[in-house]
């Protein structure tokens, strides 16, 4: 029975002399579009299933190419398990003399594809997006995926434990696709069914925004021979904290009178609340640094700095007496502040 041949570059919507960036940019758009838990029914797993299959070629220059020499052979050896009727035809293929089993000559082309990779669910307080962007280890695909975290959890260090949804080797038929010659019947041919497993990450302390954390052997592909999972780590920003490098900035108020007479307050950090001296005659906008506060430094050891920033801030409302204590001050007073202007 003749198989048709998939055309990789029509299931992306794309032109063959398409860029990286304009494959990368198409598979996105529709993996988005016809994923699983966006698109309901037969029809969008199996397109999902069609998207991911040509992205996995088309986005490995070398298996790129390979495929544009053998066209239609690629989906006649993909549904086809070696040894099977119509399976193991042999090629005569040019630069060689001879011909050869065409399930080996296949693999030397290709080689084993890697896993699909899925897109993993939001759990465990990790927000995942698109698992895009795979590298081929030995036995299995890399996955990237993207991990929010609070600059807290940043500061500390934290563990995430997360469910993770890829394409694995099926179990019944070990990833072959077919059991004695026959379909396999629980992956229909295919060779990988999707899976959940629990992902264990330790978020190193000090990591920041744009970071990298590595988790060696939980990409896809079969157990012991997996690629490895990526997490580009996003550190949440906080309601009173700014973190600039490994220095942490915080804008504190205080009141007039404590401005003019000094104080001792209490200052929060991420390590917990320290007494911080205020001089008398603090001018708003005046920066305290305390050393040791900041955030920990991922190489080197030690820590950044937390900077204070002071803000007098005014009462909303001033009461006749307080309105006739700065009327007061205020005629004890000679000097302009503004004097310099002119």
């Amino acid at each position: 029975m003749p198989i048709d041949f998939k055309d990789y570059y029509q299931i992306l919507g794309v032109e063959r002399k398409a860029d990286d960036k304009t494959i990368k940019s198409a598979y996105r758009r529709l993996a988005r579009k016809h994923h699983p838990d966006v698109a309901k029914g037969k029809d969008s797993t199996e397109r999902f299933k069609e998207i991911n299959e040509a992205y996995e070629v088309l986005s490995d220059p070398e298996k790129r190419q390979r495929y544009d020499s053998l066209g239609p052979d690629w989906q006649r050896y993909a549904q086809a398990p070696p040894g099977a009727p119509g399976g193991g035809f042999r090629v005569e293929y040019r630069g060689e003399p001879g011909g050869g089993d065409f399930s080996d000559f296949f693999r030397t082309i290709f080689g084993d594809l890697g896993a699909h990779s899925g897109h993993g669910p939001r759990g465990g307080g990790i927000r995942f997006e698109d698992l895009l962007g795979r590298g081929q280890s030995a036995g299995g695909a890399d996955v990237q995926a993207d991990a929010e975290i609070s600059l807290d959890e940043a500061f500390h260090g934290t563990r995430k434990t997360f469910a993770l949804d890829l394409d694995e080797p099926c179990a019944a038929c070990q990833g072959a696709g077919h059991i004695k010659r026959q379909v396999c019947a629980a992956c229909g041919g295919g060779g990988w069914q999707r899976a959940r497993r629990q992902v264990d990450v330790r978020i190193p302390a000090g990591v920041r925004s744009g970071q990298r954390v590595r988790v060696s052997g939980e990409g896809a592909g079969a157990a012991g021979a997996r690629g490895d999972l990526y997490l580009t780590v996003t550190v949440a920003s906080h309601p009173f904290y700014e973190r600039k490098g490994d220095d942490v900035h915080l804008t504190l108020p205080i009141t007039a009178p404590e401005a003019a007479l000094g104080t001792t307050l209490e200052v929060p950090t991420l390590r917990g609340k320290v007494s911080m001296k205020i001089p008398p005659a603090t001018s708003s906008g005046r920066t305290f640094r305390l050393r040791g506060y900041g955030m920990p430094r991922l190489k080197g050891g030690g820590a950044g700095d937390q900077l204070v920033t002071v803000k007098i801030v005014m009462p909303s409302d001033v009461t006749p007496e307080e309105r006739d204590l700065y009327e007061k001050l205020n005629a004890q007073r000679s000097d302009n502040p503004r004097a310099y202007l002119g």
